[in-house]
């Protein structure tokens, strides 16, 4: 198994969330292999509907494996299958504070809309997400991350069997599982909504337009949207903006967590990428990364794009601390940049003096152009302690 930037804190209770095929079990099982632990998968079908039908068998066979078989720490895999497992296991985490629960889920939608006790304060939230280029290392490849994406249970099978399993996931697990828990009524309307999904990541989100072209109403296509967040699949950036209140009102940008799915959804995991596709999901890759190592090191950053009230210019990624920008960065799928490349971040620099602004780009050296410095991406991701 690839060594993961994360691990299990074994001192504490721990809820996991990240997509599936992220990794989480396999990790988790890695984690916990030299410690006496008890596993329950509710993706069998079996163990699934012991427990759908009775919650409270749960709490009885796990009292037999902490106090009969002395068992320490506790797994729960895809526990959002059964959420009212969670009181259950509130109550077991009371009785046995030294007994630690690890729980893993693909859909914090399904958590909520089942009630379940999230465990406020007895157990750590953590993330999982697709393998990063550190943690690749030298099996990291660029043009195929961009194309068919860096989920843990595929990035090393055979570029077929890759393929195969995307379309899988997409056609599988997005359209018919998560139409499913999402508790969507109009089917064929959800799977012509993922089908327009997929033209829009790393685009200006406008529900009025998608509504029309997908032929919904605005309400609708807003609640599919937030299923693909809650399910971990995708996820939006907000307009960057002195006040919060106007930040909210701007339009978010789209994107989803992996470029595997994204181009298993708009069927282009085959014939190579255009130089306009392939920029976006450079884009879209880049910012997963930034997204990842936040998610990892638990740094208090936030994540926003930037753009003029006319729209002339846009600067792909703003990274903030305390409401204020500390790195404003442009994303380019080249490996040389013009000025011109990097006029909106020089707009930008008008605004905000002190707030550094870089292009992370294929160059291979470093080079600056006036007050930007042109980075490579591979340098940056590196480095990415000492930047931020």
């Amino acid at each position: 198994m690839i060594p993961r930037a994360v691990g299990v804190n074994k001192k504490v209770s721990s809820l996991w969330f990240g997509p599936r095929q992220s990794g989480k079990s396999t990790l988790i099982r890695s984690e916990l292999k030299n410690t006496k632990y008890f596993a329950v998968n509710l993706l069998e079908s079996d163990i699934y509907y012991k427990y759908s039908k009775d919650p409270s068998q749960l709490r009885s066979d796990l009292i037999y494996q902490i106090e009969k078989k002395k068992i320490q720490f506790i797994f729960i895999d895809e526990v959002q299958k059964i959420p009212q497992l969670t009181n259950e296991i509130h109550n077991l985490i009371e009785k046995y504070p030294r007994v630690h629960f690890v729980l893993s889920g693909s859909s914090a939608r399904k958590l909520k809309r089942g009630n379940a006790n999230l465990l406020g304060g007895r157990a750590i939230i953590e993330h999982l997400m697709p393998l990063t280029k550190n943690e690749l290392k030298d099996d990291f490849v660029l043009e195929q991350v961009l194309q068919h994406g860096s989920l843990v249970g595929m990035y090393f099978d055979q570029r077929e069997i890759r393929i195969q399993k995307l379309k899988a996931y997409v056609d599988t697990y997005l359209r018919e599982e998560i139409a499913q828990e999402g508790l969507v009524r109009n089917f064929e309307l959800f799977h012509r909504f993922i089908d327009v999904s997929g033209a829009y990541h790393a685009e200006i989100i406008n529900y009025t337009n998608i509504a029309r072209e997908a032929g919904s109403s605005v309400k609708t296509i807003q609640n599919y949207f937030s299923i693909l967040y809650e399910t971990l699949l995708a996820f939006e950036l907000r307009a960057w903006d002195k006040s919060i209140k106007r930040q909210l009102s701007k339009h978010p940008k789209f994107y989803f967590v992996d470029n595997g799915i994204t181009n298993a959804i708009a069927q282009r995991l085959n014939d190579p990428l255009d130089a306009a596709t392939r920029g976006k999901l450079f884009e879209q890759w880049f910012i997963n990364e930034i997204r990842t190592w936040i998610f990892y090191t638990k740094k208090e950053l936030s994540l926003y794009y930037w753009r003029t009230e006319r729209g002339e210019y846009e600067v792909d990624l703003i990274i903030s601390k305390h409401q204020k920008p500390v790195l404003a960065i442009e994303l380019k799928a080249k490996k040389k940049v013009s000025r011109k490349e990097v006029q909106s971040l020089l707009e930008f620099k008008k605004e905000f003096v002190k707030t550094r602004a870089i292009c992370v780009c294929e160059c291979s050296v470093p080079y600056s152009i006036e007050e930007i410095d042109i980075l490579p991406y591979n340098n940056f991701l590196e480095n990415l302690e000492n930047e931020l």
